[in-house]
């Protein structure tokens, strides 16, 4: 059984588009219920399928599998809640550890999220100087909830 454990942060600088080329993900979601998130995404020719359970602190059971791209993107465009969800991934290495950061497109252009996987909740790492707040254990940043909740929506009041 697969767990990820993950924190989440805003980015409150752009240093780290030096340090790493972007890759274009689209995703989107067949489920976005909280006790199951079920996710089709394509980055590069890549396609997989996600399912996800119910957060606990900062970790939830991850399955992924490989699907073909031709299923990927025709399940994209006829099955998946809408808005589907684009954005750009780098992957920056820091002092030993993988962060993840998310630029997110269209609907919740103006969004930049860090991600970092962990093995333990508990563990200890550094913290690059673009970072700022942490948001893990705030909803509104899920990615399945982006789709409901566009950040252009609430980040304007509406």
């Amino acid at each position: 059984m697969a767990v990820e454990k993950e924190r989440k942060f805003l980015v409150i600088r752009h240093d780290y588009r030096l340090q790493a080329k972007p890759v274009l993900y689209h995703q989107g979601f067949l489920s976005t219920v909280k006790e199951r998130v079920v996710r089709i995404r394509i980055a590069d020719a890549r396609a997989t399928l996600t399912i996800k359970g119910l957060t606990e602190g900062i970790s939830r059971h991850e399955f992924e599998y490989p699907i073909p791209l031709e299923d990927a993107q025709l399940i994209l465009e006829s099955l998946c809640e809408k808005p589907t969800l684009r954005k750009y991934r780098y992957r920056i290495d820091h002092q030993g550890f993988t962060w993840e950061v998310d630029e997110f497109l269209d609907e919740n252009e103006g969004l930049i999220i860090a991600e970092l996987e962990l093995e333990d909740e508990d563990q200890d790492f550094p913290v690059p100087d673009w970072i700022g707040r942490e948001i893990t254990s705030d909803p509104r940043y899920y990615n399945s909830n982006l789709v409901q909740n566009p950040y252009s929506l609430w980040r304007s009041g509406i």
